[in-house]
């Protein structure tokens, strides 16, 4: 669901006015419905879906009655079923809208992340948790990896980037073992895993050791097939496969155009 047209983007004109008052309406009732508990579970799943498109959400969300605490009710009451086998995909889902709403890219939260030393510890619930708390760490790493102090973090200690890259690949054997690739959770924790390792290519060192411990199965019709209609996605493994073929800074074209043609063959099968 998209809240904007392209009349949003274009002159003014009434009718253009009066969509847009309309949408500022339904952001406005969408947040108001977060005080419903019958209505909270679709109004967070509309304003996280909408929440990168909408710029102003975040002061809207934190200026307005009673949002902030709605939004902490929803993140304290699902502690109790964290360790409990009762957590369901429902709760998990909703608890998730609520924290992106909540979370915001900022250097100074990466830096506290690194210096409580908790990274150790997405790794852990990457290598054992259920899958959708492995999506989840996944996002998380892959969010400091974004941030040119979390990547240099990540690549400095060879024992700490093996670590990462270990733990990754597991991941991608283990989705081919299991055999569930077309399911939604099993492709978005892929695309994670894909995101991660096209961010820690773009490290010269990190791209070195990516020669040695990229998993051979990304190249494999299985798991490429699954991202065929994502865009986003093959552009990354295309951008991961050139950067780890090319060393990332040596950017000849006969190797970049050797990449690109080794490429499209493997999306045609």
């Amino acid at each position: 669901m998209s809240m904007y047209s392209e009349s949003q983007f274009s002159t003014p004109t009434i009718t253009g006015l009066a969509h847009a008052d309309r949408q500022d309406t339904s952001v406005v009732e969408l947040i108001e419905a977060l005080q419903n508990s019958e209505k909270r579970e679709r109004a967070l799943l509309l304003l996280s879906k909408n929440r990168v498109i909408r710029e102003d959400l975040a002061p809207l969300l934190w200026h307005s009655f009673g949002t902030i605490a709605a939004l902490l009710q929803e993140i304290i009451s699902v502690y109790p079923s964290l360790s409990s086998p009762y957590l369901t995909e429902r709760v998990s889902n909703r608890v998730c809208n609520a924290l992106a709403l909540l979370q915001v890219d900022d250097a100074q939260v990466i830096h506290f992340l690194l210096n409580s030393e908790i990274f150790p510890s997405f790794l852990r619930c990457m290598e054992v948790g259920a899958e959708l708390s492995k999506t989840v760490a996944t996002f998380i790493v892959h969010r400091i990896l974004l941030n040119e102090d979390g990547l240099k973090y990540c690549c400095i200690l060879a024992d700490r980037f093996f670590a990462i890259g270990h733990v990754l690949g597991n991941m991608i054997e283990k989705l081919a073992e299991d055999g569930r690739l077309a399911e939604d959770i099993s492709k978005r924790l892929l695309k994670h895993i894909i995101w991660c390792y096209q961010r820690l290519s773009e490290n010269p060192r990190a791209c070195d050791g990516l020669r040695c411990c990229l998993p051979t199965k990304l190249r494999e019709p299985s798991f490429i097939s699954v991202l065929r209609d994502d865009e986003t996605a093959m552009q990354c493994l295309q951008k991961l496969f050139h950067n780890v073929a090319t060393g990332h800074w040596s950017r000849t074209r006969t190797v970049g155009q050797s990449v690109g043609q080794s490429f499209g063959r493997l999306i045609r099968g």
